[in-house]
């Protein structure tokens, strides 16, 4: 994992605690799961349109923008639910090598898209 994204998690880790009304991270921890959600929600949404607007040979930094705004707030998920980014590191790393249609079609029928 890259130093700063492992950084950037450590700080969503301690920020967790903090005061919700210093720290967005404890803002949102606080709100619960649902308002963590609709979040990533949001910025899904918003990675779409940025990546439709976006031009393959030019300016892609609302795209960028967009896809950090949605990382970041998959970080916060994380940490809300005990995980790590390692943890989906190494599912990423059990799957390497496997076709993504064989994965999906190993999966238990309840298994959601």
């Amino acid at each position: 994992m890259p130093d700063s994204f492992s950084q950037l998690f450590g700080v969503v880790q301690d920020r967790r605690q903090a005061d919700p009304d210093t720290s967005y991270v404890a803002k949102l921890n606080h709100a619960g799961l649902d308002k963590i959600l609709e979040k990533i929600g949001e910025e899904a949404t918003e990675v779409i349109i940025a990546a439709k607007n976006a031009d393959p040979a030019g300016d892609q930094s609302a795209l960028v923008a967009e896809l950090a705004d949605l990382w970041f707030h998959t970080l916060v998920l994380l940490a809300h639910n005990g995980l790590s980014p390692e943890d989906v590191f190494a599912e990423l790393e059990r799957r390497a090598g496997t076709s993504g249609i064989d994965e999906k079609k190993a999966r238990p029928i309840n298994a959601s898209e």
